[in-house]
């Protein structure tokens, strides 16, 4: 793999601007190399064959060496020559202690001189970007670890308080303490490296005791160990309960009980002391201490790709040249604060010692293994079954197609009655299915254009589901399915008994138990993790507005708002196994009043659920936007009330009303389907009439997408004005296929609702989430 690809591959998604911009470097040498070619000047023919290989070791350790901590003098402002003097380099003093880099290419006056002077200054400006960039990121990481140190301290001493509630306030532990000997003891744990803050300029970091109380004195080996991290640089600083005296525990609104609780009281509340707190501090504290760990990696690779990157586009220059300007300006860029800074490292090294002693009981394994979870591996047996379950559906479906004109079923007397009642219930399968291939299609589409869907929804690392799994359990439903309906497809009457198969007409019931109980079902089996996760954002979507409202919980209500028919199939299987007759598949579900109110409820529960959303997101965020969207909603809301009505009673003025609401609507959700959640329509936009930034290079794509968006929301007309009356067709068959274009109108809207997140996130810079902290400093210049 060539590295320009090789780079584009590894580097984070959401700093993409702020990467060296290697490919464009790439062109100035090719510029280079295409004059030089036509003027016929020497281009590479290059030092010997042993002397590049000599080179081509020093630049790669030139390259690693700042990631290996080794500390080189900083550059200083006076400009220094290299051997062939072919460029001069320096680095200017800015306001502060910053510097900007320059490099002065003294050969300008030659043949070609201005591409490569070009050249320089292209690479200078990239330098400086990303010398800016890394040195203001890793200010931000010791920002963080101060408060994680500050954290660590509340925490260390609850745990002190849980464990020995006598301890008093005003106590510190001196030298009468004794420390606990293991780890693996009921005691608390030893030792924490917090990560703190420089001081002074120096990143260090102070060993704090989670002690017991005793009335023995100091161990030998206690005062060789304080000997040993007072010669480190290190010394120890007792814990002290005193800092729960300004410690409150920060009540998040993330479940029906605290958002109450913060509805009622403050968002703050006092410490406890219980070990329930205890334990969700812990558990907060965890992740938060995982997700730092995220970060730091995340700008460990950021350095090394771009050290990296800077040396093989010097060895390039070099080769198309014929000149040795890479030792000059890599010696350079190796005395940079790229090459030089070691806080990233450092603070790794610690993280990773302080995790493993305070949440993996001191066994190192386990802790690494939560600090870098495993990659998810490709598995052959995905793609077999893939394409097994693929190959017995479109056999099935040939068979059910065979059968029915075998029978000359679409004219059969009975085709009405199995449209009436044994068609809504097959239906809903064919509803999620359909939906799971929109889905997985987008996946396969955000992977091909680096879109990270995995970080925008917060799937845990590892457990997300590629397009290969999702086509999986959409072709193993639809095989299930499809032989259901070929089992099914009798219209004849047994004449003895006037009525069906009884266990025949049970296979929809039996099939959609055995989808709930996969669903439900607690065993590690069939993606546990992504089932719970679609459990939990579900739950949430039910409860709202008491959960604290999450991209994947308005994501996938606003998958349930296109979803109506399928809830309105489910409901109609409650109504036609426990109230009608099915074993001569005869109802009476639209003669009970009960039933027809349930059509409203269901219809609008979905839409009903998104709008509580915005409410709360207006209310926690103050953002005027969200309130416009709530008001979306509720006139989707009216327009559904409104088509029910029209479907169950008729008349023309219910049709007005259906209409009008339908069309308000109609317009209203469209505009806000392109502009807002897709960002399109920007007339100033570098892509006239679309957006700045565009995944897909044909704009054309955009465009017809736009128009799709608008031809399928349109289908919502058509049922209130009538057109669907095709004698083909029945009314069944209708509805479903419109349900069917409302799922693909989603599919499409999902792909570009999440490229304009990915843009978002990408313009802010924003590659992690935000993990709340359990504990609040009432005076922040504690500690």
């Amino acid at each position: 793999m060539k590295f320009g690809k090789e780079l584009a591959s590894q580097m984070v998604q959401e700093w993409q601007a702020a990467y060296m911009d290697y490919n464009q470097l790439k062109k100035l040498l090719k510029d280079l190399l295409r004059f030089r070619h036509n003027h016929a000047l020497p281009s590479s023919p290059g030092p010997a064959a042993g002397q590049r290989s000599l080179t081509r070791r020093l630049t790669m350790y030139r390259a690693f060496s700042g990631l290996t901590g080794r500390n080189s003098p900083r550059l200083r402002g006076s400009p220094r020559k290299n051997e062939d003097e072919v460029i001069l380099v320096s680095a200017v003093e800015q306001e502060g202690s910053d510097y900007r880099y320059q490099t002065m290419f003294l050969r300008s006056s030659e043949e070609g001189g201005e591409y490569e002077l070009v050249f320089f200054r292209k690479l200078d400006e990239e330098f400086n970007k990303v010398v800016k960039f890394y040195k203001g990121k890793v200010e931000e990481v010791k920002r963080e670890a101060e408060e994680l140190s500050k954290q660590m301290d509340a925490l260390i001493a609850l745990r002190i308080r849980v464990d020995k509630p006598y301890v008093g306030h005003g106590q510190g532990f001196g030298p009468e303490v004794r420390v606990a000997a293991t780890a693996g003891n009921s005691a608390p744990a030893t030792v924490i490296a917090s990560v703190n803050a420089v001081k002074q300029g120096g990143l260090h970091m102070d060993v704090i005791q989670e002690v017991e109380m005793t009335t023995e004195g100091t161990s030998v080996d206690e005062r060789v160990s304080a000997e040993k991290n007072r010669k480190d640089g290190r010394s120890f600083r007792p814990a002290s309960v005193d800092v729960l005296d300004h410690v409150k525990i920060n009540v998040d609104p993330d479940s029906p009980v605290s958002t109450l609780r913060n509805v009622i009281k403050s968002s703050k509340s006092d410490l406890s002391f219980s070990k329930e707190e205890l334990t969700k501090a812990e558990e907060k504290l965890r992740k938060a201490f995982i997700e730092f760990y995220q970060q730091l990696r995340l700008l460990k690779s950021y350095c090394f790709l771009n050290m990296l990157a800077f040396s093989k586009i010097m060895k390039k220059y070099d080769k198309i040249t014929s000149r040795s300007a890479s030792k000059s300006y890599l010696e350079m860029v190796d005395k940079s604060y790229l090459g030089t800074s070691d806080e990233v490292n450092k603070l790794i090294e610690r993280l990773e010692a302080t995790f493993i002693k305070h949440f993996a009981n001191g066994n190192r394994r386990k802790g690494m293994k939560s600090l870098r979870p495993g990659h998810k591996k490709e598995r052959h047996r995905t793609t077999f079954f893939l394409g097994l379950f693929t190959g017995c559906s479109i056999a099935l479906v040939a068979a059910i197609i065979v059968s029915i004109h075998a029978g000359d079923l679409l004219n059969h007397e009975g085709r009405g009655q199995y449209m009436d009642n044994i068609f809504p219930l097959y239906s809903l399968f064919g509803f999620i299915v359909l939906h799971m291939i929109m889905y997985g299609s987008n996946t396969y589409l955000w992977r091909r254009f680096r879109v990270n869907y995995p970080f925008i929804f917060g799937f845990k690392p590892g457990t997300e589901l590629g397009f290969r799994e999702v086509f999986l359990v959409a072709s193993g439903l639809s095989v299930l399915a499809l032989a259901a309906v070929l089992s099914n497809l009798d219209m004849e009457m047994d004449p003895r008994t006037k009525s069906f198969e009884a266990l025949t007409e049970l296979v929809p019931l039996g099939l959609v138990t055995v989808v709930l109980l996969i669903t439900f079902c607690p065993f590690n089996i069939i993606y546990r993790s992504s089932r719970f996760f679609l459990l939990r954002c579900a739950w949430h979507c039910i409860c709202a507005p008491l959960y604290k409202v999450t991209l994947p919980d308005f994501f996938l209500a606003d998958q349930l708002t296109s979803q109506v028919q399928a809830f309105r199939s489910l409901q109609f299987y409650v109504c036609y196994y426990g109230w009608g007759d099915f074993k001569k598949r005869s109802n009476k579900c639209l003669e009970s009043d009960v039933y027809e109110i349930l059509l409203f409820v269901v219809a609008i529960i979905p839409f009903w659920s998104r709008a509580v959303q915005c409410l709360r997101r207006l209310f926690e965020e103050k953002d005027t936007m969200q309130g416009l969207n709530c008001l979306k909603y509720f006139s989707t809301i009216v327009a559904l009330v409104m088509r029910t009505i029209y479907d169950l009673r008729r008349g023309p003025f219910w049709k007005i009303m259906a209409a009008s609401t339908s069309g308000v609507t109609t317009i209203y959700s469209t505009y806000w389907d392109i502009v807002i959640d897709w960002g399109l329509l920007q007339r100033n936009s570098r892509n006239p009439w679309l957006r700045d930034k565009l995944l897909i290079s044909n704009k054309s794509v955009y465009f017809g997408a736009i128009v799709v968006n608008i031809l399928l929301r349109l289908v919502w007309m058509q049922l209130v004005l009538d057109f669907n009356e095709a004698p083909f067709l029945h009314r069944r068959a209708m509805v479903a296929v419109v349900a069917c274009l409302e799922i693909l109108r989603r599919g499409i809207w999902n792909f570009f609702r999440l490229e304009n997140e990915h843009f978002n996130n990408v313009g802010k810079y924003r590659a992690f989430k935000s993990v709340p902290l359990p504990f609040h400093y009432d005076d922040e210049k504690i500690m």
